[in-house]
């Protein structure tokens, strides 16, 4: 798994995975049918993406499905708008990392990691926060 920390990065590196994977594939007659995201919150807050292309409508990876048909193809393409892109982002679907390398929608907070995790991420800006 790559993650990378800006969309136009996770982006890029997908069309150029997804180029090489297909060897017998020109970038411009490449033929996408779906283009799937994933956006992580990592223990020190970075945000983190992760993007895949598929040329079958069925194949599945690591990223929730965002567009397909002609959407996804204009996304491979570079005829996308970054801002829109995180607009349509659905927070419930962003993984927050709670020990190293593993993400849940959701710190548990039943296990001493878990509680430790949800800590850092809720910022309520209490006095003992503005201390340090």
């Amino acid at each position: 798994m790559s993650l990378y920390s800006t969309l136009e990065e996770a982006i890029d590196a997908a069309r150029e995975e997804f180029l090489a994977s297909q060897p017998d594939t020109d970038e411009d007659d490449a033929s996408i049918s779906q283009f799937a995201l994933q956006k992580y919150v990592m223990q020190d807050g970075d945000i983190m993406w992760q993007a895949e292309f598929f040329s079958g409508e069925d194949d599945q990876g690591e990223c929730l499905p965002i567009y397909s048909g002609q959407a996804a193809q204009a996304v491979f393409d570079g005829d996308f708008d970054e801002v829109e892109l995180r607009q349509e982002w659905q927070t419930e679907n962003t993984l927050h990392e709670w020990d190293e390398g593993e993400f849940q929608l959701e710190p548990p907070r039943d296990l001493e990691e878990g509680e430790a995790a949800a800590e850092e991420w809720e910022d309520d800006d209490s006095p003992s926060d503005n201390w340090a």
